[in-house]
């Protein structure tokens, strides 16, 4: 590759090189964290800051929330600044271990990150996020401390949570 073409490559990379913010102003993206550098879960962006996803490090985006939240609005804009959208529709009544494995085969492509993982409040993210650690070998404890660290908090989420693992 002459000289040309690897500096468009290094520029083409540099977004997720650089990684993501490790904070950003709450009013923009609430309950933001950076889990690991190719990784970050949230609540609902502005749509402002949905508009600069892509100048703020992410390829992708992964949506928690149901349709009936907003999704199709929020998709057309991730999409226009050629970001991959991936939708998991997660309720506590509903969250499955499809739905984690369905996370999981985005977070373990590397050509996804880095990731923005956000749902209204982060709750969800961080259930999820609790569950893919459990899958990891974590203890249960250990993994519902890194979900609640992830924004896990509601009793329903939590319970959701120990159902898919399997746990009382």
């Amino acid at each position: 590759m002459n000289r040309a073409g690897l500096l468009a490559v290094l520029l083409a990379a540099a977004p997720a090189l650089a990684g993501v913010p490790e904070a950003v102003d709450p009013g923009q993206i609430p309950a933001y964290r950076l889990i690991r550098p190719d990784l970050a879960v949230a609540g609902l962006p502005s749509p402002e800051a949905l508009g600069r996803l892509k100048d703020m490090g992410f390829r992708t985006v992964v949506d928690l929330r149901t349709e009936k939240e907003g999704t199709p609005e929020e998709r057309a804009v991730v999409e226009a600044q050629g970001l991959r959208y991936v939708r998991v529709p997660v309720t506590p009544d509903t969250f499955s271990l499809a739905d984690v494995e369905a996370v999981e085969k985005v977070l373990g492509d590397p050509a996804s990150g880095p990731v923005l993982l956000y749902c209204r409040s982060s709750n969800r993210a961080g259930g999820v996020w609790a569950v893919v650690e459990a899958r990891r070998g974590k203890s249960l404890e250990e993994a519902l401390a890194a979900g609640r660290a992830a924004g896990l908090q509601s009793p329903a989420m939590e319970a959701a949570v120990r159902r898919v693992l399997g746990q009382p």
